[in-house]
């Protein structure tokens, strides 16, 4: 049986003047209070209720805030922020293998990926953020640093036909793979899934022995796929077909699959993902600054395939502000589509918040403010005169809202951001180290082209 509401006893109440849930759509609640009790949200109320309820339990009273679920970034590389504006303005083959691919072989270990998770962390916290999907090197150290962190992670288990610094084979991918899958199981802010780097550089072989593996383990595949017209030429040029087709063969287009940037896909092609179940991570400022072509939204969305939108890593970003990405990804949809009501302001949040946690397999946990889920959320402060009038709350958080005004940021109902401070992590720490890595990548720089 159901206990009553004044059975209930919340640790603590959240009074924001606006509450959005998500769930259900495009809902904007006025004076209603969030109980929560340890990680979990205990009930949704109105001012009378509360006051009725529970006069005596600690509110946290947020007068000129909205109050969402946390923000969910599916698509990141946490440790490149230490890359971050190291190679501009190039094509994506001549950022990657001229540039990105030479300096990881050089720099990355488990000390970078530490300080850069670090630094991305921070400054995900501050921009509203609690769950991010990673997809990097050495994924045991990004996990221990969100969990230190106390964020929320989805960490990739690397697979690539290249030796790394993380495994010199395909077997030692697996192997190391699998144990990190296997430490962490236990570890209620940490999942994984497989992340094979893209089509172009991973085996038939491959990819087969991750379609196994995910079903046997129940976990999603995070992958680069059709990311630009080089790679379709690439895959048409070595095996007849689009990396699509060589998937569906595989068996690896269903409901598991979290494809990355999708910017060159047919009406066939759009067909069929929402046929499989597809899940497709959009990344338009990346995709922007690379010049890799656009993700066709509003066709997709359409079709009824599950958009989520994420910052990609910050080498190619520059930033990972993800309500900076909701705004340009209703903007490119409405300027591609030709229609302004591609992509509206409701649809835009639910794609960094319910439609993420879909992806990730986290839907019923995390992505919406409802009774029973965990008590992740992120409040928005609107007193500044840059967010007045408010007409249309979502209209001001999708259209208005920059992430300074990210004030507050609760993970499993522990604040983690109050008032604009963090009060898990040295920031002045984490910067000083971040800026030692970019002396050591200058100073190796000029001494590279020097020899040049």
């Amino acid at each position: 049986m159901t206990p009553k509401l004044s059975q209930l006893q919340p640790d603590y109440l959240i009074a924001p003047r606006w509450l959005v849930p998500v769930v259900p759509h495009a809902q904007v609640l006025e004076n209603h209070l969030v109980a929560v009790t340890g990680d979990t949200i205990l009930a949704i109320v109105d001012q009378q209720q509360a006051d009725e309820l529970w006069p005596d339990i600690k509110r946290v009273v947020l007068a000129e805030h909205v109050l969402l679920p946390g923000l969910i970034n599916t698509h990141c590389h946490s440790a490149m922020t230490l890359f971050r504006g190291f190679a501009d303005d190039l094509p994506l083959h001549d950022w990657l293998y001229d540039n990105i691919w030479p300096a990881e072989q050089r720099w990355v270990g488990p000390d970078f990926v530490r300080d850069g998770t670090e630094l991305a962390v921070v400054e995900m916290l501050r921009s509203g953020t609690t769950c991010f999907s990673d997809n990097y090197f050495f994924p045991d150290v990004a996990a221990a640093v969100a969990v230190k962190a106390g964020m929320r992670v989805t960490v990739g288990l690397l697979v690539i036909d290249l030796p790394t610094a993380w495994a010199a084979d395909a077997d030692e991918y697996f192997r190391r793979g699998i144990e990190v899958h296997q430490n962490f199981l236990s570890e209620p802010l940490v999942r994984t899934a497989f992340a094979p780097h893209a089509p172009y550089s991973v085996s038939d072989i491959q990819l087969e022995r991750i379609a196994l593996l995910a079903d046997e383990m129940d976990i999603p595949i995070h992958m680069h796929l059709h990311e630009s017209p080089w790679e379709i030429e690439d895959s048409m040029e070595k095996y007849g077909i689009r990396p699509m087709a060589r998937l569906e063969k595989i068996g690896m287009l269903n409901p598991r699959l979290m494809a990355v940037h999708m910017t060159q896909v047919s009406d066939h092609e759009i067909e069929l993902l929402a046929q499989r179940g597809v899940h497709v991570l959009h990344c338009p400022e990346s995709n922007l600054k690379l010049a890799s072509g656009f993700c066709p939204v509003h066709k997709l969305q359409t079709a009824g395939v599950n958009i989520t939108i994420a910052t990609d890593g910050a080498a190619s970003n520059n930033d990972l502000d993800l309500l900076g990405e909701a705004q340009t990804a209703s903007f490119l949809a409405k300027g591609l589509s030709a229609n302004p009501r591609a992509l509206p302001v409701a649809d835009a949040l639910e794609m960094v918040t319910i439609n993420a946690a879909k992806a990730l397999g986290m839907e019923a946990e995390i992505g919406s403010i409802e009774v029973g889920k965990q008590a992740d959320f992120c409040a928005l402060d609107f007193s500044a005169p840059e967010s007045h009038p408010v007409h249309d709350v979502l209209s001001q958080i999708i259209y208005a809202s920059h992430r300074q005004q990210v004030s507050d940021v609760w993970v499993a109902g522990e604040r983690l951001l109050e008032q604009g401070k963090l009060t898990r992590m040295d920031m002045a720490d984490i910067i000083s180290r971040a800026d030692q890595w970019g002396e050591r990548l200058q100073r190796h720089r000029k001494e590279h082209q020097q020899l040049a």
